[in-house]
Protein backbone atom coordinates (compact mmCIF):
# COMPACT_ATOMS: atom_id res chain seq x y z
CA UNK A 1 0.00 0.00 0.00
CA UNK A 2 1.40 3.25 -0.73
CA UNK A 3 1.63 5.86 2.13
CA UNK A 4 -0.51 8.74 1.84
CA UNK A 5 1.88 11.56 2.43
CA UNK A 6 3.70 10.08 -0.46
CA UNK A 7 0.52 9.92 -2.37
CA UNK A 8 -0.15 13.94 -1.58
CA UNK A 9 3.76 14.53 -2.54
CA UNK A 10 4.46 12.73 -5.46
CA UNK A 11 0.75 12.69 -7.37
CA UNK A 12 1.75 13.40 -10.73
CA UNK A 13 4.53 11.24 -10.21
CA UNK A 14 2.72 8.08 -9.28
CA UNK A 15 0.26 8.91 -12.11
CA UNK A 16 2.79 8.48 -14.49
CA UNK A 17 4.63 5.61 -13.37
CA UNK A 18 1.87 3.70 -12.84
CA UNK A 19 0.96 4.28 -16.50
CA UNK A 20 3.89 1.53 -16.95
CA UNK A 21 1.67 -1.05 -15.51
CA UNK A 22 -1.12 -0.05 -17.72
CA UNK A 23 -3.59 1.79 -14.71
CA UNK A 24 -4.88 4.89 -14.96
CA UNK A 25 -4.80 6.20 -11.33
CA UNK A 26 -5.36 9.98 -12.29
CA UNK A 27 -8.97 9.70 -11.19
CA UNK A 28 -7.90 7.59 -8.04
CA UNK A 29 -4.99 10.13 -6.98
CA UNK A 30 -7.40 12.90 -6.99
CA UNK A 31 -10.00 11.76 -5.74
CA UNK A 32 -7.36 11.12 -2.53
CA UNK A 33 -6.08 14.25 -2.54
CA UNK A 34 -9.53 15.88 -2.51
CA UNK A 35 -10.95 13.02 0.54
CA UNK A 36 -7.18 13.70 2.37
CA UNK A 37 -7.95 17.56 2.34
CA UNK A 38 -11.60 17.19 3.42
CA UNK A 39 -9.53 14.80 6.37
CA UNK A 40 -7.27 17.13 7.40
CA UNK A 41 -9.99 20.20 7.30
CA UNK A 42 -12.62 18.00 9.48
CA UNK A 43 -9.36 17.11 11.62
CA UNK A 44 -8.56 20.51 12.51
CA UNK A 45 -12.00 21.34 13.15
CA UNK A 46 -12.22 18.62 15.77
CA UNK A 47 -9.29 19.39 17.56
CA UNK A 48 -10.18 22.93 17.63
CA UNK A 49 -13.89 22.09 19.06
CA UNK A 50 -11.31 19.58 21.54
CA UNK A 51 -9.21 22.20 22.74
CA UNK A 52 -12.45 24.79 23.29
CA UNK A 53 -14.17 21.80 25.21
CA UNK A 54 -10.69 21.51 27.60
CA UNK A 55 -10.33 24.52 27.83
CA UNK A 56 -14.04 24.98 28.89
CA UNK A 57 -13.73 22.47 31.52
CA UNK A 58 -10.92 24.00 33.33
CA UNK A 59 -12.68 26.85 33.63
CA UNK A 60 -15.86 25.66 35.13
CA UNK A 61 -13.62 23.37 37.75
CA UNK A 62 -11.74 27.07 38.33
CA UNK A 63 -15.72 28.25 38.79
CA UNK A 64 -17.16 25.09 40.63
CA UNK A 65 -14.25 25.49 43.32
CA UNK A 66 -14.67 29.23 43.48
CA UNK A 67 -18.25 28.63 44.56
CA UNK A 68 -19.45 30.29 41.09
CA UNK A 69 -22.01 27.42 40.54
CA UNK A 70 -24.62 29.69 38.36
CA UNK A 71 -21.48 30.77 35.96
CA UNK A 72 -20.32 27.29 35.90
CA UNK A 73 -23.81 25.89 34.76
CA UNK A 74 -23.67 28.27 31.96
CA UNK A 75 -20.40 27.04 30.84
CA UNK A 76 -21.93 23.33 31.02
CA UNK A 77 -24.15 23.76 28.26
CA UNK A 78 -21.53 25.31 26.22
CA UNK A 79 -19.68 22.35 26.82
CA UNK A 80 -21.98 19.84 26.41
CA UNK A 81 -22.50 20.94 22.67
CA UNK A 82 -18.88 21.53 22.33
CA UNK A 83 -18.92 17.36 22.96
CA UNK A 84 -21.75 16.71 20.94
CA UNK A 85 -20.07 18.70 18.01
CA UNK A 86 -17.26 16.67 18.48
CA UNK A 87 -18.88 13.61 18.48
CA UNK A 88 -20.58 13.97 15.36
CA UNK A 89 -16.82 15.74 13.96
CA UNK A 90 -15.28 12.66 15.32
CA UNK A 91 -17.94 9.88 13.18
CA UNK A 92 -17.34 12.04 10.09
CA UNK A 93 -13.52 11.66 10.41
CA UNK A 94 -14.17 7.98 10.87
CA UNK A 95 -15.94 7.37 7.60
CA UNK A 96 -13.37 9.77 5.95
CA UNK A 97 -10.47 7.94 6.59
CA UNK A 98 -12.20 4.81 5.57
CA UNK A 99 -13.49 5.91 2.24
CA UNK A 100 -9.77 7.27 2.00
CA UNK A 101 -8.37 4.27 2.68
CA UNK A 102 -10.58 1.66 0.42
CA UNK A 103 -8.94 4.18 -2.29
CA UNK A 104 -5.69 3.86 -1.08
CA UNK A 105 -5.52 -0.29 -1.32
CA UNK A 106 -6.67 0.34 -5.00
CA UNK A 107 -3.69 1.77 -6.47
CA UNK A 108 -0.78 -0.82 -7.23
CA UNK A 109 2.66 -0.76 -6.27
CA UNK A 110 4.81 1.79 -7.91
CA UNK A 111 7.08 -0.23 -10.47
CA UNK A 112 10.93 -0.22 -10.24
CA UNK A 113 12.40 2.33 -12.83
CA UNK A 114 14.34 -0.62 -14.75
CA UNK A 115 10.85 -2.05 -15.18
CA UNK A 116 10.31 -2.10 -19.15
CA UNK A 117 7.02 -1.25 -20.62
CA UNK A 118 5.03 -3.62 -22.45
CA UNK A 119 1.30 -4.77 -21.94
CA UNK A 120 1.53 -8.57 -22.05
CA UNK A 121 3.80 -11.47 -20.99
CA UNK A 122 5.50 -11.12 -24.86
CA UNK A 123 6.28 -8.11 -24.04
CA UNK A 124 8.65 -9.16 -20.87
CA UNK A 125 12.65 -8.69 -21.33
CA UNK A 126 14.26 -11.98 -21.43
CA UNK A 127 17.84 -11.07 -19.83
CA UNK A 128 19.54 -14.54 -19.46
CA UNK A 129 19.21 -17.97 -21.39
CA UNK A 130 21.57 -21.18 -19.85
CA UNK A 131 20.03 -23.77 -22.70
CA UNK A 132 23.22 -25.74 -23.13
CA UNK A 133 21.80 -28.54 -25.11
CA UNK A 134 18.25 -28.19 -25.74
CA UNK A 135 16.60 -31.75 -25.99
CA UNK A 136 15.07 -33.15 -29.39
CA UNK A 137 12.96 -35.63 -29.32
CA UNK A 138 11.06 -36.39 -32.67
CA UNK A 139 8.56 -38.76 -31.46
CA UNK A 140 8.97 -36.59 -27.50
CA UNK A 141 5.78 -37.15 -25.83
CA UNK A 142 4.52 -34.71 -23.44
CA UNK A 143 4.03 -35.69 -20.31
CA UNK A 144 0.43 -36.29 -19.85
CA UNK A 145 1.18 -39.00 -21.84
CA UNK A 146 4.23 -39.91 -20.01
CA UNK A 147 2.56 -39.84 -16.76
CA UNK A 148 -0.27 -42.26 -18.05
CA UNK A 149 2.22 -44.83 -19.79
CA UNK A 150 4.18 -45.61 -16.73
CA UNK A 151 1.23 -44.89 -13.94
CA UNK A 152 2.47 -42.37 -11.99
CA UNK A 153 0.14 -39.27 -12.48
CA UNK A 154 -3.50 -39.89 -12.45
CA UNK A 155 -5.75 -37.23 -14.07
CA UNK A 156 -8.83 -38.64 -14.40
CA UNK A 157 -9.00 -40.33 -10.88
CA UNK A 158 -8.12 -36.30 -9.63
CA UNK A 159 -10.98 -34.92 -11.62
CA UNK A 160 -13.80 -38.41 -10.00
CA UNK A 161 -12.68 -37.54 -6.75
CA UNK A 162 -12.50 -33.28 -6.47
CA UNK A 163 -12.55 -31.98 -10.23
CA UNK A 164 -10.05 -30.77 -13.21
CA UNK A 165 -7.11 -29.80 -11.77
CA UNK A 166 -6.94 -31.42 -8.51
CA UNK A 167 -4.09 -34.64 -10.29
CA UNK A 168 -2.94 -37.72 -8.15
CA UNK A 169 0.47 -38.91 -8.08
CA UNK A 170 1.19 -42.24 -7.66
CA UNK A 171 3.88 -44.40 -6.93
CA UNK A 172 7.48 -43.32 -8.53
CA UNK A 173 5.34 -39.94 -9.51
CA UNK A 174 4.92 -39.21 -5.99
CA UNK A 175 8.18 -40.30 -4.45
CA UNK A 176 9.41 -37.84 -7.38
CA UNK A 177 7.32 -34.69 -5.89
CA UNK A 178 8.50 -35.73 -2.28
CA UNK A 179 12.12 -35.95 -3.65
CA UNK A 180 11.77 -32.60 -5.16
CA UNK A 181 10.56 -31.04 -2.38
CA UNK A 182 13.12 -32.10 0.35
CA UNK A 183 15.82 -31.02 -2.63
CA UNK A 184 14.58 -27.86 -2.80
CA UNK A 185 13.95 -27.55 1.46
CA UNK A 186 17.47 -29.05 2.06
CA UNK A 187 19.02 -26.21 -0.53
CA UNK A 188 17.58 -23.42 0.82
CA UNK A 189 18.49 -24.64 4.51
CA UNK A 190 21.79 -24.94 3.32
CA UNK A 191 22.16 -21.28 1.93
CA UNK A 192 20.68 -19.82 5.29
CA UNK A 193 17.25 -20.18 5.19
CA UNK A 194 15.48 -21.07 8.23
CA UNK A 195 12.16 -23.85 7.52
CA UNK A 196 8.72 -22.90 8.29
CA UNK A 197 5.60 -25.44 7.70
CA UNK A 198 2.75 -22.91 7.41
CA UNK A 199 -1.05 -23.24 7.97
CA UNK A 200 -2.61 -23.57 4.68
CA UNK A 201 -5.61 -21.13 5.53
CA UNK A 202 -5.37 -17.14 6.83
CA UNK A 203 -7.42 -14.42 7.86
CA UNK A 204 -8.40 -11.73 5.89
CA UNK A 205 -5.96 -9.04 7.57
CA UNK A 206 -3.07 -12.37 6.22
CA UNK A 207 -4.60 -12.07 2.79
CA UNK A 208 -4.82 -8.10 2.63
CA UNK A 209 -1.19 -7.65 4.02
CA UNK A 210 1.04 -9.29 1.48
CA UNK A 211 -2.03 -7.69 -1.29
CA UNK A 212 -4.07 -10.37 -2.30
CA UNK A 213 -6.92 -8.64 -1.09
CA UNK A 214 -9.06 -7.23 -2.88
CA UNK A 215 -6.84 -7.55 -6.08
CA UNK A 216 -6.98 -11.40 -6.03
CA UNK A 217 -10.38 -12.03 -4.12
CA UNK A 218 -11.96 -13.60 -7.26
CA UNK A 219 -8.78 -16.63 -7.69
CA UNK A 220 -8.95 -17.11 -3.75
CA UNK A 221 -10.88 -20.36 -2.13
CA UNK A 222 -12.80 -18.64 0.52
CA UNK A 223 -14.05 -20.28 3.57
CA UNK A 224 -16.78 -18.29 3.73
CA UNK A 225 -18.15 -19.34 7.17
CA UNK A 226 -14.46 -18.83 8.95
CA UNK A 227 -14.00 -16.15 6.80
CA UNK A 228 -11.09 -17.99 6.14
CA UNK A 229 -8.78 -18.09 2.77
CA UNK A 230 -6.52 -21.20 1.34
CA UNK A 231 -3.24 -19.85 0.49
CA UNK A 232 -2.06 -19.15 -3.21
CA UNK A 233 1.27 -19.64 -1.68
CA UNK A 234 3.17 -20.12 0.95
CA UNK A 235 4.29 -16.03 1.24
CA UNK A 236 1.12 -15.24 2.56
CA UNK A 237 0.98 -16.89 5.69
CA UNK A 238 5.26 -16.76 5.93
CA UNK A 239 5.38 -12.89 5.62
CA UNK A 240 2.35 -12.01 7.50
CA UNK A 241 4.56 -13.41 10.60
CA UNK A 242 6.13 -10.23 11.00
CA UNK A 243 2.64 -8.48 10.29
CA UNK A 244 2.35 -5.46 13.02
CA UNK A 245 6.29 -5.73 14.16
CA UNK A 246 9.30 -3.19 14.54
CA UNK A 247 11.98 -5.22 14.04
CA UNK A 248 15.79 -4.51 14.76
CA UNK A 249 18.30 -3.49 12.16
CA UNK A 250 20.28 -6.09 12.98
CA UNK A 251 17.88 -8.73 12.67
CA UNK A 252 17.74 -7.98 8.94
CA UNK A 253 17.84 -10.09 7.10
CA UNK A 254 14.90 -12.21 7.76
CA UNK A 255 15.41 -15.74 5.44
CA UNK A 256 12.38 -18.20 5.50
CA UNK A 257 11.50 -20.87 3.35
CA UNK A 258 8.10 -22.85 3.92
CA UNK A 259 6.84 -25.83 1.73
CA UNK A 260 3.20 -25.76 1.20
CA UNK A 261 0.52 -26.95 -1.10
CA UNK A 262 -1.12 -23.88 -2.87
CA UNK A 263 -4.87 -23.15 -4.09
CA UNK A 264 -5.86 -21.37 -7.02
CA UNK A 265 -9.42 -20.77 -8.72
CA UNK A 266 -7.67 -19.81 -11.48
CA UNK A 267 -10.45 -17.59 -12.16
CA UNK A 268 -10.50 -16.34 -15.85
CA UNK A 269 -8.09 -19.17 -17.52
CA UNK A 270 -10.52 -20.99 -19.43
CA UNK A 271 -9.43 -21.27 -23.17
CA UNK A 272 -5.84 -21.27 -21.91
CA UNK A 273 -3.22 -23.93 -22.40
CA UNK A 274 -4.45 -26.53 -19.27
CA UNK A 275 -3.36 -29.81 -20.59
CA UNK A 276 -2.03 -32.23 -17.69
CA UNK A 277 0.50 -30.07 -15.25
CA UNK A 278 0.24 -26.99 -17.11
CA UNK A 279 -2.24 -24.85 -14.91
CA UNK A 280 -3.81 -27.09 -11.74
CA UNK A 281 -6.12 -25.69 -9.00
CA UNK A 282 -4.13 -27.36 -6.32
CA UNK A 283 -0.06 -27.83 -6.34
CA UNK A 284 3.28 -28.12 -4.57
CA UNK A 285 5.60 -25.22 -3.76
CA UNK A 286 8.46 -24.21 -2.24
CA UNK A 287 9.05 -20.53 -1.45
CA UNK A 288 11.33 -18.55 -0.03
CA UNK A 289 10.86 -15.48 1.61
CA UNK A 290 12.84 -12.20 3.06
CA UNK A 291 12.72 -9.49 4.97
CA UNK A 292 15.26 -6.85 4.00
CA UNK A 293 17.22 -3.43 4.87
CA UNK A 294 15.41 -0.94 1.93
CA UNK A 295 19.07 0.00 1.53
CA UNK A 296 19.94 -3.92 0.20
CA UNK A 297 16.61 -5.39 -0.75
CA UNK A 298 17.39 -5.09 -4.92
CA UNK A 299 20.98 -6.34 -4.79
CA UNK A 300 19.04 -9.41 -2.41
CA UNK A 301 16.80 -9.35 -5.37
CA UNK A 302 19.91 -10.47 -7.50
CA UNK A 303 20.65 -12.89 -5.03
CA UNK A 304 17.66 -14.62 -5.00
CA UNK A 305 17.90 -14.53 -8.84
CA UNK A 306 21.26 -16.86 -8.84
CA UNK A 307 20.10 -18.76 -6.04
CA UNK A 308 17.19 -20.18 -7.95
CA UNK A 309 19.00 -20.56 -11.03
CA UNK A 310 21.14 -22.69 -9.61
CA UNK A 311 18.09 -24.72 -8.90
CA UNK A 312 17.46 -25.40 -12.31
CA UNK A 313 21.49 -26.05 -13.15
CA UNK A 314 21.19 -28.67 -11.05
CA UNK A 315 18.26 -30.32 -12.50
CA UNK A 316 19.74 -30.01 -15.47
CA UNK A 317 16.99 -28.11 -17.36
CA UNK A 318 17.66 -25.29 -19.54
CA UNK A 319 16.52 -22.30 -18.29
CA UNK A 320 16.07 -18.43 -19.13
CA UNK A 321 15.11 -15.24 -17.15
CA UNK A 322 12.53 -12.51 -18.26
CA UNK A 323 12.03 -9.29 -16.83
CA UNK A 324 8.73 -8.85 -16.45
CA UNK A 325 7.47 -5.79 -17.76
CA UNK A 326 4.85 -3.24 -16.55
CA UNK A 327 1.53 -4.82 -17.48
CA UNK A 328 2.77 -8.69 -16.56
CA UNK A 329 3.73 -7.27 -13.35
CA UNK A 330 1.25 -8.50 -9.81
CA UNK A 331 -0.44 -5.51 -8.67
CA UNK A 332 2.06 -5.70 -5.31
CA UNK A 333 4.89 -6.31 -7.10
CA UNK A 334 7.82 -3.46 -8.00
CA UNK A 335 9.77 -5.72 -9.61
CA UNK A 336 9.46 -9.49 -10.84
CA UNK A 337 11.94 -11.98 -12.81
CA UNK A 338 10.31 -14.99 -14.53
CA UNK A 339 12.14 -18.58 -14.53
CA UNK A 340 11.09 -20.48 -17.36
CA UNK A 341 12.35 -23.84 -18.12
CA UNK A 342 12.41 -25.74 -21.71
CA UNK A 343 9.59 -28.47 -22.21
CA UNK A 344 11.25 -30.56 -25.79
CA UNK A 345 7.66 -32.09 -26.30
CA UNK A 346 5.52 -29.29 -25.83
CA UNK A 347 8.45 -27.45 -27.28
CA UNK A 348 8.04 -24.09 -25.39
CA UNK A 349 8.68 -22.45 -22.06
CA UNK A 350 6.73 -23.17 -18.79
CA UNK A 351 6.81 -20.85 -16.11
CA UNK A 352 8.51 -22.31 -12.84
CA UNK A 353 9.06 -19.69 -10.44
CA UNK A 354 8.62 -15.77 -10.02
CA UNK A 355 11.13 -14.00 -7.82
CA UNK A 356 10.22 -10.39 -6.69
CA UNK A 357 11.02 -7.33 -4.48
CA UNK A 358 7.38 -5.61 -2.93
CA UNK A 359 9.62 -3.08 -1.62
CA UNK A 360 7.89 -1.49 0.80
CA UNK A 361 4.42 -2.14 0.09
CA UNK A 362 3.05 -5.48 1.57
CA UNK A 363 5.38 -3.81 4.70
CA UNK A 364 3.08 -0.39 4.48
CA UNK A 365 -0.17 -2.97 4.81
CA UNK A 366 1.16 -5.21 7.90
CA UNK A 367 3.23 -2.23 9.70
CA UNK A 368 6.21 -4.34 8.92
CA UNK A 369 8.70 -2.28 10.47
CA UNK A 370 12.31 -1.82 11.84
CA UNK A 371 14.20 0.53 13.70
CA UNK A 372 17.45 1.75 12.01
CA UNK A 373 20.54 2.77 14.17
CA UNK A 374 19.45 6.14 15.16
CA UNK A 375 16.68 4.57 16.06
CA UNK A 376 13.99 6.00 13.44
CA UNK A 377 11.29 3.58 12.71
CA UNK A 378 11.34 2.53 8.82
CA UNK A 379 9.12 0.51 6.78
CA UNK A 380 11.09 -2.79 5.80
CA UNK A 381 10.98 -4.65 2.18
CA UNK A 382 9.98 -7.75 1.33
CA UNK A 383 11.19 -10.19 -1.22
CA UNK A 384 9.96 -13.99 -2.15
CA UNK A 385 10.51 -16.23 -4.96
CA UNK A 386 9.19 -19.85 -6.01
CA UNK A 387 12.21 -21.90 -5.43
CA UNK A 388 10.57 -23.85 -7.16
CA UNK A 389 6.72 -24.66 -8.10
CA UNK A 390 6.75 -28.73 -8.63
CA UNK A 391 3.90 -28.88 -11.45
CA UNK A 392 6.12 -27.55 -14.46
CA UNK A 393 9.25 -28.79 -12.74
CA UNK A 394 8.10 -32.05 -13.22
CA UNK A 395 6.48 -31.74 -16.45
CA UNK A 396 10.02 -30.54 -17.94
CA UNK A 397 11.85 -33.14 -16.02
CA UNK A 398 9.50 -36.23 -17.77
CA UNK A 399 9.57 -34.41 -21.19
CA UNK A 400 13.28 -34.00 -21.22
CA UNK A 401 14.76 -36.98 -20.28
CA UNK A 402 12.53 -39.18 -21.88
CA UNK A 403 14.58 -42.29 -23.24
CA UNK A 404 13.80 -45.75 -24.97
CA UNK A 405 14.11 -46.95 -21.53
CA UNK A 406 12.49 -44.86 -19.43
CA UNK A 407 12.41 -41.84 -17.89
CA UNK A 408 16.02 -40.33 -16.52
CA UNK A 409 15.66 -38.80 -13.14
CA UNK A 410 18.42 -35.95 -12.75
CA UNK A 411 21.39 -36.92 -10.80
CA UNK A 412 20.63 -34.88 -7.71
CA UNK A 413 17.92 -36.11 -7.17
CA UNK A 414 18.68 -39.63 -6.83
CA UNK A 415 19.70 -39.83 -3.20
CA UNK A 416 16.52 -38.68 -2.83
CA UNK A 417 14.48 -40.62 -5.06
CA UNK A 418 16.03 -43.95 -4.54
CA UNK A 419 16.12 -44.84 -8.42
CA UNK A 420 17.64 -43.48 -11.43
CA UNK A 421 15.04 -43.98 -13.59
CA UNK A 422 11.39 -44.38 -13.61
CA UNK A 423 10.34 -47.98 -15.65
CA UNK A 424 7.21 -49.57 -17.07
Amino acid sequence: MLQLNYIRENAEEIIQRLKIKNFDAGDIVKEIIIKDNLRRETQKTLDDTLSQANKLARQIGILFKSGKTEEANALKEQSTKLKKQSQVMGDKLSTIIKELNKLIVQLPNIPHQSVPQGKLAKDNKIISEEIHEIPLHDQALPHWELATAYDIIDFDLGSKVTGAGFPFYKSKGAKLQRALISFFLDEAINNGYEEYQPPLMVNEDSAFGTGQLPDKDGQMYHIESDNLYLIPTAEVPITNIYRDMILKSEDLPIKNVAYSSCFRREAGSYGKDVRGLNRLHLFDKVEIVQVQHPDRSHETLDKMCEYVASLCRKLELPFRIAKLCGGDLSFASALTYDFEVYSAAQKKWLEVSSVSNFESFQSSRMKLRFKDKDGKTKLAHTLNGSALALPRIVAAILENNQTPNGIRIPGILHEYTGFKMITK
